[in-house]
């Protein structure tokens, strides 16, 4: 835990619940092993959305489909998601959900690989929620940011790894070191690449978010 545990348990005591089917949602996730975004994360999700009013939102990495929901819950009526997911039993539990909120027609999930299908997409996002593999954030960067429009906001989760990432790669177990190495390398990159600003904050696992800047 990147913060301190007494601080995260009065920080979740003053969270509200969301509506019954998404609580069941989130629930249903996390007795079945869908990780889910926590609690935390989920209210400074639900505030970026707040503000940021996005028309059209691309997700990588659907899991259970509860952060798609939470997403539509607090975008504009007309927003649209596109979500993409690779596991197979995951997308049939996914696209239920999604039927279960009445949101079958406002959320488009894709199946296949991620870096596959970002290339394939055309058309720009004005918000992207990055909660997929997590040795491939750097690969996927290229592709998300040609989608992202300028003045679009990129939020990257699990980016600190449990704190791992900011240790020695010697202190890291040898099976996690390629993940180590390519998260350090993506945080380095969208903090020092032109053309982004970006915050990476101690929240849940490490929140990353990044604005797209408008040019002149």
């Amino acid at each position: 835990m990147i913060a301190e545990e007494r601080v995260v348990t009065y920080i979740r005591s003053l969270e509200t619940e969301e509506c019954p089917v998404l609580e069941e949602i989130e629930r249903e996730a996390l007795e079945n092993g869908v990780p889910v975004v926590r609690k935390e994360t989920q209210s400074f999700l639900k505030t970026l959305i707040s503000l940021q009013r996005p028309e059209k939102i691309l997700e990588i990495g659907t899991g259970a489909g509860f952060s798609a929901l939470l997403m539509c819950a607090y975008a504009p009526e007309d927003c649209r998601v596109v979500t993409i997911e690779n596991y197979e039993k995951r997308i049939a539990a996914a696209k239920e959900n999604f039927r279960r909120a009445g949101r079958g027609e406002q959320i488009t999930l894709i199946e296949g690989d991620a870096q596959e299908v970002l290339q394939g997409l055309e058309g720009t996002f004005d918000f992207v929620f990055m909660d997929a593999a997590k040795a491939q954030y750097i690969h996927y960067l290229p592709e998300v940011l040609r989608l992202l429009e300028a003045g679009g906001v990129l939020v990257s989760d699990n980016v600190l790894q449990g704190g791992d990432v900011f240790e020695s790669r010697f202190a890291v177990e040898r099976r996690d070191r390629t993940i180590h190495a390519r998260m350090r390398e993506y945080l380095y990159e969208i903090k020092h690449r032109e053309g982004l600003v970006t915050s990476i904050l101690p929240l849940g696992d490490g929140v990353a978010v990044s604005v797209k800047r408008k040019e002149g």
